[in-house]
């Protein structure tokens, strides 16, 4: 296995400076974002630009993840696949087969991305819905040498009422996944909030899981006694449970060492990507840089082969 980080979390930075930084703080692999730049939405990471993406750029982004001993795990681009306006939907997923594009140029196999959710139908609809419109998706991947990784994240602030926004929160849709041809890119964190063991759903669905993303969560028993596992209603704010956050890795519940383990003895050989939400080592890119170098101490001894 090999230490890496998703570069979401420096939106604001040049790839070329977080490659720098990675590398001489004992990372080995990037999860490079690639949302496309918009207007008023600087938190969106865009250090690929794939809307006009050749065999140059390639060779130009490869040259630079070698100079600083790095690889890439994936190309990143976490958006809403079912999302309930028609427009949008069909402008996620002309982004995501340029992340694809961009992804085999790169020679990289893997990108991360949602299943998403259309809030304004059932579960059950969305499912079909899903059946529909994701296999052409994994389909053109798959003709590129690519596979589309599903992160396991509730997406919860997506949905007006806070329910799960993203159709692969749950073990239960994994398999479901896999019949369209989808893939894991697991997630501890949102499973252990959930009231999930994440040991027993590697042991599960080990044969699924193509990438890893490390991100702790803090729980705070007291507050859930107040507000239930669906948390906060009064006041409520978007991405805000009122009782849980996320947490780099050693400073919430997972239990990295025997997780770790787990993944290793369950034959998984990829990289453990670090994503960074958390709000405590926020505010500014010295403290992310921080909170990334507390990431890399906890992880950094299991994780050495």
């Amino acid at each position: 296995m090999r230490l890496g980080l998703l570069t979401a979390c420096l939106p604001g930075e040049p790839l070329e400076e977080i490659a720098r930084w990675a590398g001489a703080h004992g990372y080995a692999a990037l999860e490079v974002a690639a949302w496309p730049r918009r207007p008023g939405r600087d938190w969106e990471a865009g250090h690929l630009n794939v809307e006009d993406f050749g065999p140059a750029e390639a060779e130009r982004v490869n040259a630079l993840l070698d100079r600083h001993g790095l690889s890439m795990s994936a190309v990143a681009y976490y958006e809403n696949n079912l999302h309930q306006d028609p427009e949008v939907r069909a402008a996620t997923h002309a982004h995501l087969r340029r992340c694809v594009d961009a992804a085999q140029l790169l020679g990289v196999g893997l990108v991360g991305t949602f299943v998403g959710r259309d809030v304004t139908l059932t579960t059950a609809e969305n499912l079909r819905l899903a059946e529909r419109v994701l296999p052409p998706l994994a389909e053109y991947a798959a003709a590129r040498g690519v596979r589309l990784v599903i992160e396991n994240c509730p997406m919860e602030g997506w949905h007006p009422d806070g329910y799960p926004a993203n159709l692969a929160y749950s073990p239960e849709l994994w398999g479901w996944m896999a019949e369209l041809g989808l893939w894991l890119n697991y997630d501890p964190s949102h499973l252990v909030w959930l009231g999930i063991d994440p040991i027993a759903a590697i042991e599960a669905h080990a044969e699924r899981i193509l990438h890893v993303q490390a991100k702790d969560v803090e729980v705070h028993p007291d507050a859930r006694n107040r507000y239930g596992v669906f948390g906060q209603v009064l006041d409520r704010r978007p991405w805000e449970s009122g009782w849980w956050r996320y947490r780099v890795p050693g400073h919430g519940e997972v239990d990295w060492p025997r997780l770790i383990d787990a993944l290793r003895g369950n034959g998984y050989d990829g990289v453990v990507s670090v994503e960074h939400e958390d709000p405590v080592w926020s505010g500014d890119p010295g403290r992310v840089r921080q909170g990334l170098a507390i990431a890399q101490a906890v992880l950094a001894p299991h994780i050495r082969t």
